[in-house]
């Protein structure tokens, strides 16, 4: 069986990751089952996310990798919505991701977005605090193998998937 591509969109909390995989879903010339550090992180309850956060975080995170592996395993194509960080509490994270998906098909993409644009958008969502995405930007790993980067200042999601399907999957 073939294994299904992985794409995995990188970025700082209000990049425009999470618009960029609804306009992809959105399009019927490709199907990709969505998976993201967000809905992970709903897989651990408020309390132990209190206690322990980061390692919380990690734990599921992984499994996250683990799972985008079982789809691609199984033929299936995914799109991650996430982050690559690296802090001592996690270290080394994208080693681990790399190793975990070192099998598979796997594109990484940055979603790019300027920080005080991400603050704005920040702000405007309610559910994040002002300088989240400034704070991930220190904490994002360093020589991250890109296949291409989108800047959602410049483009809407809608162009930005497209540059990703034409790019990456002809």
């Amino acid at each position: 069986m073939e294994k299904g591509r992985i794409i995995f969109l990188n970025g700082v909390t209000s990049a425009g990751k999470t618009s960029i995989v609804k306009a992809f879903q959105a399009r019927a010339d490709k199907f990709y089952y969505a998976l993201s550090n967000d809905l992970f992180q709903e897989t651990v309850g408020l309390k132990y996310l209190h206690e322990d956060y980061w390692q919380h975080i990690c734990d599921a995170v992984i499994m996250l990798y683990h799972t985008a592996k079982l789809f691609s395993d199984m033929g299936k194509n995914v799109i991650i919505d996430g982050i690559l960080i690296e802090r001592e509490e996690i270290s080394p994270h994208y080693n681990q991701m790399r190793e975990i998906l070192k099998d598979n098909p796997l594109d990484i993409v940055e979603v790019y977005c300027p920080l005080d644009i991400c603050k704005q958008r920040n702000i405007a969502r309610g559910d994040r605090y002002e300088t989240q995405s400034e704070d991930q930007a220190a904490w994002m790993a360093d020589n991250i193998e890109y296949k291409l980067s989108v800047d959602t200042s410049l483009h809407s999601s809608e162009e930005c998937a497209d540059t990703i399907i034409k790019t990456l999957l002809g």
